[in-house]
């Protein structure tokens, strides 16, 4: 068996208005995961497992495209399971049926990001999941986090982190930022980066807010 861990960062053609309303339109949650799915045929069936403000939820599905149905369980503890059933196939589909080829499973949770981004472990042998990657379309990005290493589940602070996240937090370590005393500003941790500094920042605090929560929940 093989064992890797993916990031994907599709192009906006790729992501469902859905999703885009849940990750990049929801700065309420802090933690979006995608615990069980059935993609077979339309509809298809998704359970979310969700971190916030999850009561705003209801009023952002309400008129979201192609959902048909939607409900939201309270966890306790700021979090909800959240079912939601779509219509329709979109252009994700194809991307999904990618991980499900032969022997290939996804194990979950697939952790969303706030970029569009996602992350998640493939199992199977060597030769279907080798298929797998070489079968994610050009138009998306995809790094290898992981290959045969580590635990199959993500439960470690640093794989919940998107990949932009994840190279700010590299960045910032690399330049000083993290040093005691601090040796580096923001706007060095930007340059590292090649990026604006509101970029640089917004990626920095979010990462550290996703370690501080995955440490304290711990």
């Amino acid at each position: 068996m093989k064992r890797v861990r993916l990031s994907i960062s599709p192009p906006d053609a790729y992501l469902p208005p859905v999703y885009r309303r849940l990750t990049r339109e929801a700065p309420y949650l802090s933690v979006v995961r995608i615990v069980n799915w059935n993609v077979a045929q339309p509809p298809v069936g998704f359970l979310l497992w969700v971190r916030g403000e999850h009561e705003r939820l209801a009023p952002a599905l309400a008129d979201a495209p192609n959902v048909r149905e939607f409900e939201t369980v309270p966890n306790g503890d700021g979090t909800a399971y959240c079912f939601l059933a779509a219509e329709e196939s979109t252009p994700a589909r194809a991307l999904f049926e990618n991980f499900t080829r032969e022997d290939v499973l996804t194990v979950p949770p697939v952790e969303c990001h706030d970029d569009g981004s996602s992350t998640f472990t493939l199992v199977g042998t060597d030769a279907a999941i080798q298929a797998a990657v070489e079968g994610i379309p050009d138009a998306v990005g995809v790094s290898v986090e992981a290959v045969g290493t580590g635990p199959v589940g993500a439960d470690d602070a640093v794989r919940a982190l998107s990949p932009r996240q994840r190279a700010a937090a590299r960045a910032g370590l690399r330049v000083g930022y993290y040093d005691v005393p601090r040796e580096a500003t923001i706007a060095d941790v930007a340059a590292e980066l090649d990026c604006g500094r509101a970029t640089a920042a917004e990626h920095l605090q979010k990462a550290e807010a996703k370690l501080f929560r995955a440490l304290f929940d711990a």
